[in-house]
């Protein structure tokens, strides 16, 4: 639990005035409110492990910090309880979810029978414009991986992303960036040994040259094993991580 001299969100001092604008997938303008920014601001302290599993988030004390009302706040934290972030308990408010064996199992089984049909459609569609999204947002994953891992399920999750988008409708592409926001996290503690962070570089390098040539079988394959090895590694580590904290309980 934090109190009111939390620095783990030490920027934007004008923030109760701030509403900015980004663009969506498809190009177009879209206003983002003091809720779709704290949104996005908790989401990535969260998915960075800023804020440790059952913590408790303490909205008056946010709310104060950030210089909001709790509305707007209350309106995000809904948002990451869909997200499945964090978990809202009777009478204390919002409270951070744990990494789990059982959600990282689910998580990637839900992306196995998703991403590589649509990884293959994405290959398909793409045109000339497409395929340079893809192509900078690899290089983006490839600069990550030279530097501290914070940048890195940003980076990891838009390359994914990247490549299915093509391939995708509005709401297809909702719910596969949705798994993946779940997914990172554990992404991120999967990464954390040297062996895989060499591996996944390789293995996305491959990813991408099989995207670009069309190899709609061999793509298929690729990525079915890409995410099978990730969720066969993270189940074990998990285990040996609930086992651990069993015996020293």
């Amino acid at each position: 639990m934090y109190s009111g001299r939390d620095s783990r969100l030490p920027e934007l001092p004008d923030f109760r005035w701030d509403v900015t604008a980004g663009t969506g997938r498809d190009g177009r303008l879209q206003v983002r409110t003091i809720a779709d920014r704290l949104y996005h601001l908790l989401r990535e302290r969260i998915i960075r492990g800023e804020f440790q599993g059952h913590e408790t988030i303490r909205q008056d004390v946010l709310a104060g910090r950030l210089g909001i009302s709790k509305i707007p706040l209350r309106e995000a934290l809904a948002r990451l309880e869909q997200d499945g972030l964090v978990s809202s308990q009777v009478n204390r408010g919002f409270m951070v979810t744990s990494l789990t064996r059982e959600e990282a199992a689910e998580v990637f089984t839900l992306r196995l029978r998703l991403e590589p049909e649509a990884t293959v459609d994405g290959s398909i569609r793409a045109n000339h414009a497409d395929q340079d999204s893809a192509r900078k947002a690899l290089q983006n994953l490839e600069e990550a991986w030279k530097s501290p891992s914070e940048n890195w399920g940003d980076c990891n999750r838009a390359f994914h992303l990247a490549l299915m988008r093509p391939g995708t409708g509005t709401l297809s592409y909702s719910i596969l960036e949705r798994l993946h926001v779940i997914a990172e996290r554990y992404v991120l503690l999967h990464l954390e040994p040297p062996s895989h962070h060499k591996r996944a570089a390789k293995e996305h390098r491959t990813l991408f040259n099989l995207w670009l040539k069309r190899d709609v079988e061999t793509l298929r394959q690729f990525v079915h094993t890409h995410i099978f090895q990730t969720q066969r590694d993270l189940v074990d580590e998990m285990e040996d991580l609930q086992t651990t904290a069993s015996r020293s309980a």
